[in-house]
């Protein structure tokens, strides 16, 4: 099994399948195809399905979406538990996760993963307070019923797809609550996000469409 991956610094969507991968231990082989350099796009697009990372190739099938890749990833390894035991927390965990696969576009579009970066109040609070009302209702009443220090107890596939937000309130300083603050530090302790983190600092590769300077040149 191999999952094809954008570059660690910015790629939110390789990050979420990556440390599912990683946290529940399923062995697997990554390739990077670089989200920068000559001919990037063309040589994604002669890999992948739909010309985007991640894609997660076993044998001959092809998965190319995150959560598709989430999805086969726990009907596969069910032992594993990647998303909550109980059915009513799982199907929580699916909206929560569906919810960040497709929402919050003011939160993505402004403020860019970039685990490198430290911009604080780069990001105008205008312009996300209704992502980051929203996010802090959802996830706060998870953690409110959790008994654990993820949104369901235990790390699980909807904590994986939050990661990449993480990030940003961290490289950007957005407020958040106390609480999420807690969340957010549980995600930055796990040995499989420690790893991912290290491999991007690694990184020498600028993608200039992904950083601050760049989007907000053409977005004023």
């Amino acid at each position: 099994m191999k999952l094809l991956l954008g570059n660690k610094n910015y790629s939110s969507w390789s990050l979420r399948p990556w440390l599912v991968l990683k946290h529940f231990d399923i062995e697997f082989e990554e390739e990077m195809l670089l989200l920068n350099g000559e001919n990037w796009k063309q040589k994604i697009v002669d890999r992948t399905p739909f010309g985007f990372v991640p894609v997660l190739e076993d044998g001959e099938l092809v998965v190319g979406e995150t959560l598709a890749i989430i999805e086969y990833l726990a009907e596969k390894f069910p032992d594993k538990n990647i998303w909550p035991n109980d059915i009513n927390e799982r199907a929580m965990a699916r909206v929560a996760a569906s919810k960040m696969h497709a929402g919050f576009s003011a939160l993505r579009n402004a403020a860019p993963m970039n685990l490198r970066a430290s911009y604080p109040g780069r990001i105008s609070q205008k312009e996300i307070s209704h992502d980051m009302e929203v996010l802090e209702k959802l996830l706060c009443t998870h953690l409110d019923n959790s008994k654990g220090d993820f949104l369901f107890g235990n790390f699980c596939a909807a904590d994986a797809m939050f990661a990449p937000v993480a990030v940003r309130i961290k490289t950007y300083e957005i407020p958040v609550s106390n609480q999420l603050r807690e969340y957010f530090a549980a995600i930055f302790a796990l040995k499989a996000f420690d790893e991912w983190h290290r491999d991007a600092l690694k990184e020498s590769w600028i993608v200039e469409e992904d950083e601050i300077d760049f989007v907000q040149a053409n977005t004023d």
